[in-house]
């Protein structure tokens, strides 16, 4: 058979990588997409890591060397067994025998950590949502599905910052794609559910082109739609931005341009 397209979406914690992932699988036929966290790499369940005082930030609690092989199988369209991670009772389940369908989506906090496993991608997103949103995000998560109180998931996102500053926002420099959601006017509102997003798009890879839904004199500051260009890391990027407003016209246009 011919090898997998292989997509990475990497972030810090609750910035978004699953519900993306869940998202262009759905576009994608859930059929046609295998899905895979690195989370299942850890080397420490919850209370060894409590024990150690380690974050699963950081690659030593990682079995990264056994990630970037199962990538590199993944790449070849071989199978692999695959370690099982579970975030609701934070231990280790029995591993599963994954066969790579015609994508293959890697989603997690190190997922480019390393050159192999960098090499492994076709395709490599990073996510990068306002501190603010992804500690609300984070609370949200936490409390709701692993058990957590409001101070706990707060008082975590301030022992990880170290790690995150670290280990985990250094690899957008080798991603193709960062994706940033944002709220309007950058302030946070619960009754309004509808986000901005912010798509850099760096010359590492082809991008669609996106000018024939970007009329001229429509991609002012007013547009739901814009097409710019500007530097992230140093380096010269395009930026398409895309309004919570957008009607369904807009957004049909660059699912289709995109998928």
């Amino acid at each position: 058979m011919s090898r997998p397209i292989i997509l990475g979406i990497v972030g810090d914690s609750a910035a978004g990588k699953t519900t993306l992932t869940r998202g262009i699988a759905q576009v994608l036929g859930p059929e046609n997409v295998t899905m895979i966290c690195t989370d299942d790499y850890h080397r420490y369940d919850r209370t060894q890591r409590a024990e150690l005082g380690i974050t699963a930030l950081h690659p030593d609690c990682n079995y990264l060397d056994i990630m970037q092989q199962h990538l590199s199988l993944l790449r070849t369209g071989q199978p692999i067994l695959k370690p099982v991670y579970s975030h609701k009772t934070g231990t280790f389940e029995p591993p599963q025998y994954i066969k790579p369908s015609k994508f293959v989506i890697i989603e997690g906090l190190l997922g480019y950590s390393t050159r192999i496993a960098r090499d492994a991608y076709d395709v490599k997103v990073y996510l990068a949502p306002p501190e603010p949103l992804r500690a609300n995000w984070k609370v949200k998560r936490d409390t709701q599905k692993r058990g957590y109180t409001p101070e706990q998931v707060l008082a975590e996102l301030d022992k990880r910052e170290p790690d995150s500053e670290a280990y985990i926002r250094p690899q957008r420099q080798w991603s193709d794609i960062v994706v940033s959601f944002y709220p309007p006017n950058n302030e946070i509102d619960e009754t309004n559910d509808h986000l901005n997003v912010r798509l850099t798009l760096r010359p590492s890879i082809p991008h669609p082109d996106f000018t024939e839904i970007i009329h001229a004199g429509h991609s002012d500051s007013q547009s739901a739609i814009r097409l710019g260009l500007d530097r992230d890391m140093g380096k010269p990027v395009d930026v398409l931005e895309v309004d919570g407003h957008a009607n369904l016209e807009q957004v049909s246009k660059i699912e289709h341009i995109m998928c």
